[in-house]
């Protein structure tokens, strides 16, 4: 006799669990990705969080930096603004503080910035370099 051959009928088969794929909104991926930016070594606690494969959110976030995640087009820089600034005529101007810092990216990337950056732009600055290659 074979041992690779089974004669035996099999009368009843039960299916424990399906492993259902789940359907991500464009919007709930977008949260997800932007979670997993926040700070660097992320990718594994938010896939992890989601129930996700970190390959899954590598892909997603490969998708976002080339602006094909949601619609969005994102290409690492927030757009520039120059706006005037408002002086209130009835309190005296501070001085004028002086300085400038210097940021170096772990990817060698600088940044030189004034005493005065917006830091939430400073922040999404930072992480457009991070993203880059």
């Amino acid at each position: 006799m074979d041992i690779l051959t089974d004669s035996r009928q099999v009368s009843r088969l039960e299916v424990v669990e399906t492993g259902r794929r789940r359907r991500w909104s464009d919007a709930e991926k977008l949260r997800i990705v932007e979670e997993s930016l926040l700070e660097p070594r992320l990718v594994s606690a938010t896939a992890r969080r989601y129930g996700l494969s970190k390959q899954l959110l590598f892909s997603w976030r490969k998708a976002y930096r080339e602006g094909q995640l949601g619609g969005c087009q994102v290409d690492g820089f927030e757009p520039a603004r120059i706006v005037p600034e408002i002086q209130s005529t009835t309190e005296p101007a501070a001085p004028a503080a002086t300085g400038t810092l210097e940021i170096v990216t772990a990817n060698g990337r600088r940044v030189i910035v004034d005493h005065n950056v917006d830091v939430a732009v400073l922040l999404r600055i930072m992480r457009g370099l991070e993203t880059l290659r």
